[in-house]
């Protein structure tokens, strides 16, 4: 990789001193190999402090020019636009946007208050999405201020963030969306155009649940001479909804003033997908969105179940003999942020930029260890459910139980402690060049709450195994680990419909995450229903790659 490369002749100019440069004037001494260590790891402290601050975003003026020259040749600090850096992955291939969608928030945050302070919004639309806990990154945001002039600020990867000066679109009263001037929901309901309705209509549905009476959007409705139309197209979409009442308040409100106003449908949807509730978190309310507008869709493209098998010993031997290329193709994602123990590897010399092969191979014999606990920890569950246990309920009971064993080895070799094996992540978490970012973590709890309800509820096993893994990966409630774990909940709740244990191959990477960041993204849930499908009556356990599936693994020494 050009990254590890760039860090390895770093850290090797700063290993060797350079004696035809040393005494000429001008010129940049380089350290000795001690000092070469105690600059990058002082500049790292540097930098974790900042990050922890910032989430990840630096200005040039945070950071001294020597440690910003050393963290940028090595790889800590990517370039964003003049004087503003972000940090990232020195191991990181080139093109790699994780750190980029990461940080975007952050970016557009830190940089709209170093220049505005709080003398700016961003447009209402920008804020709807905001407020309904959108979880994907926009290619433009729009920020309205109260001086400068308009400029476009082109960002990384095909990003860009808007700026142009309305005092009247910079309201009062605004509320704050991750640490952003945004606009209150309600009022930006009334002020976005119907296109909204349209491009994001989920969002859209989410931000009416959200109003709890009327009188939130009369407020705004009514100032000044009355903004008809939207009362109208309010009161339309409040109608599709299924909340009459609170449309023919809009309506006799309007119509006491003087306006007869006729209700428009702004949705194209043929029915909406959240009727009403008390709910008033948008991630809950955005989960039960995407589960009934993706219910029918899976059913129509995947195979209907077989049934549950009434010979469990015999599905549980099917299960055992797709061990082996189940563990042999499983992959997980992780993140990456500068930690402590990084730092006092760096400053005792024992950092090496591409990888230590040592503690690569131990790395693995661990994992491989605890994906086998793990696998049979997933069989007991999957036996419950073939003895008629509701499926939903085995995997949320179970799930944790999961974890642990695919950790457990990491605890015992004093990697990780056991209480890091209980609950679920503590901070933010972000996938590998995805434009998803997953729900933060207060919304953890409440996420699966509902996720569990929606499996318990579900008659549908195609649909509960599907949407099931989909959305604990949306959720991703671990800091490591959620694509395995995903991945038996998906076998576990195939299960209960008889369906084979079905086994993601490496081979067809790129199109699974393609899948599931369409889903996440853009809305569509067919790509990975087929994926899903076609893997499981695609593959057969005799061959896999071009080899048996009986030839021996790596995994298969941990296990004996």
């Amino acid at each position: 990789m050009k990254s590890e490369n760039k860090v390895r002749r770093s850290l090797a100019d700063s290993d060797c001193p350079d004696s035809s440069s040393a005494n000429a004037p001008g010129k940049h001494v380089k350290p000795s190999r001690k000092k070469g260590r105690e600059l990058l790891a002082e500049a790292l402290r540097a930098l974790k402090k900042l990050q922890d601050k910032h989430h990840g975003v630096v200005e040039t003026g945070s950071l001294s020019e020597e440690h910003r020259a050393v963290l940028v040749e090595v790889g800590f600090l990517r370039p964003v636009i003049k004087g503003w850096y972000i940090v990232g992955d020195p191991s990181g291939r080139d093109g790699d946007s994780t750190a980029w969608f990461a940080t975007f928030w952050a970016f557009v945050s830190g940089y709209l208050s170093k220049r505005f302070g709080k003398r700016y919004c961003l447009n209402p639309e920008a804020s709807l999405l905001l407020g309904t806990g959108s979880t994907t990154v926009p290619r433009q945001v729009v920020a309205v201020t109260l001086e400068g002039g308009t400029s476009i600020l082109k960002l990384p990867f095909d990003t860009s963030l808007m700026l142009y000066p309305d005092e009247k679109r910079v309201p009062r009263s605004r509320t704050e969306a991750r640490s952003l001037q945004v606009w209150p929901v309600a009022e930006a309901l009334c002020l976005v155009g119907p296109q909204i309705f349209i491009a994001h209509p989920r969002e859209a549905e989410i931000a009416l649940a959200l109003i709890r009476d009327p009188s939130e959007l009369l407020t705004t409705l009514l100032a000044g001479d009355g903004m008809q139309s939207a009362a109208a197209r309010l009161a339309g979409a409040l109608q599709f909804v299924r909340r009459p009442d609170e449309a023919e308040r809009i309506l006799r409100a309007f119509e006491q003033s003087g306006h007869t106003l006729r209700p428009v449908n702004p949705f194209e949807l043929s029915d909406p997908t959240l009727l009403p509730s008390r709910e008033r978190s948008p991630y809950v309310l955005r989960l039960r969105s995407m589960w009934a507008s993706w219910r029918q869709t899976v059913i129509d493209h995947f195979p209907p179940p077989p049934g549950l098998d009434s010979d469990a010993e015999a599905y549980l031997a099917q299960v055992e003999e797709r061990y082996h290329a189940d563990a042999y193709n499983s992959l997980s994602i992780e993140g990456y942020q500068v930690t402590d123990e990084l730092i006092t590897r760096v400053a005792s010399g024992n950092w090496n930029p591409e990888g230590n092969p040592d503690d690569k191979k131990d790395r693995d014999v661990l994992a491989a260890r605890g994906y086998y606990q793990a696998f049979n920890s997933v069989k007991e569950s999957i036996a419950a459910v073939c003895k008629g246990e509701n499926a939903g309920r085995v995997v949320q009971r179970d799930h944790h139980n999961w974890y642990s064993e695919l950790f457990a080895p990491a605890v015992i070799a004093g990697i990780l402690k056991r209480n890091q094996l209980v609950g679920y992540r503590t901070g933010p978490i972000y996938i590998r060049n995805s434009m998803h970012t997953p729900v933060p973590r207060e919304a953890i709890l409440d996420s699966l709450e509902v996720l569990w309800e929606m499996l318990r509820e579900e008659p549908h096993a195609g649909v509960r195994a599907v949407l099931g893994h989909h959305l604990l990966v949306f959720i991703h409630p671990y800091f490591d680990g959620n694509g395995r774990i995903g991945r038996f909940l998906m076998n576990t709740l195939l299960a209960s419909g008889g369906y084979p244990w079905t086994v993601i191959r490496m081979k067809r990477r790129k199109e699974y995450m393609a899948a599931l960041e369409r889903a996440s993204v853009h809305g569509d849930i067919i790509a990975l229903t087929e994926f899903i499908a076609t893997e499981m009556t695609d593959w057969s356990p005799e061959r896999e790659d071009g080899r048996s599936a009986r030839e021996p693994l790596a995994v298969e020494r941990v296990r004996l």
